[in-house]
């Protein structure tokens, strides 16, 4: 089953995920060369504890960590380390989670460190648009598969590639609830979408190919073929009126 939620539950799912809006605005402006992305993960924690919410993913099957820090190659759940230093032309994607309040936030953007170079600039700029392409479709009666195949067309579009292998999902009072959200598809297929679906959409694109493998640490997955990869991630909600983005400062 997937959950309608009500007007005052997307206003509680709101406030979570304002807060994960204000601490990816945090992180962003302390990301500078020669930082680690253990510092970036305790400046995160603090601020989400700061406000009175925990970090929704630190233990959620094991994970170490309150952000997922993936540089370069990797795409998604990079375990932030203080041995992990950032390195001007780096690109680095942050992804967090929180738990406020009976209710779940999430969000994830990718960041330059420094002056990167004008390839890394253009997959960042080109992923980020695919995002706002699959919110535009989100409007009530629209298919599923509709927002996927959008993110799709835009990216391999532009010379990228999709990955397959994570999708976005659905969002409340768990941090991931039905449906799945994969960033491929074919349009006019899929779920109907409802007013009061919460879903959190996330591209995640890759330079080269779309294969994935994960790291022997068992979270990290990176390229196959050891190229860039961005990811970028809002939480919605489907209202009468269309999407509603809640992970927006």
């Amino acid at each position: 089953m997937i959950a309608l939620r009500s007007n005052r539950e997307i206003i509680k799912l709101k406030a979570a995920n304002q807060m994960v809006a204000e601490v990816l605005q945090l992180v962003k402006k302390n990301v500078r060369p020669g930082i680690s992305t253990g510092t970036l993960d305790k400046i995160a924690e603090n601020e989400i504890i700061r406000q009175g919410a925990r970090p929704a993913f630190k233990g959620y099957a094991g994970f170490p960590a309150t952000l997922c820090t993936s540089v370069n190659y990797e795409i998604v759940h990079g375990i932030p380390s203080k041995k992990r230093k950032l390195f001007e032309g780096d690109i680095i994607s942050i992804d967090v989670g929180v738990y406020l309040d009976g209710y779940y936030g999430d969000a994830a953007l990718t960041v330059p460190v420094g002056k990167v170079s004008p390839e890394a600039e253009r997959l960042m700029q080109v992923t980020e648009i695919s995002l706002a392409k699959a919110i535009e479709c989100a409007y009530p009666g629209e298919r599923l598969y509709t927002l996927s195949h959008s993110v799709q067309k835009y990216a391999e579009g532009h010379g990228f590639s999709v990955v397959r292998d994570f999708v976005g999902h659905g969002i409340g009072t768990e941090l991931h609830e039905p449906p799945q959200i994969p960033n491929y598809g074919k349009p006019g297929t899929g779920l109907i979408l409802k007013t009061g679906m919460v879903l959190a959409i996330e591209p995640m694109i890759n330079q080269g190919g779309a294969a994935v493998q994960v790291l022997a640490d068992g979270w990290t997955a990176v390229t196959s073929d050891r190229k860039l990869s961005a990811h970028f991630e809002h939480t919605i909600a489907i209202t009468d009126s269309g999407p509603l983005i809640l992970s927006q400062v």
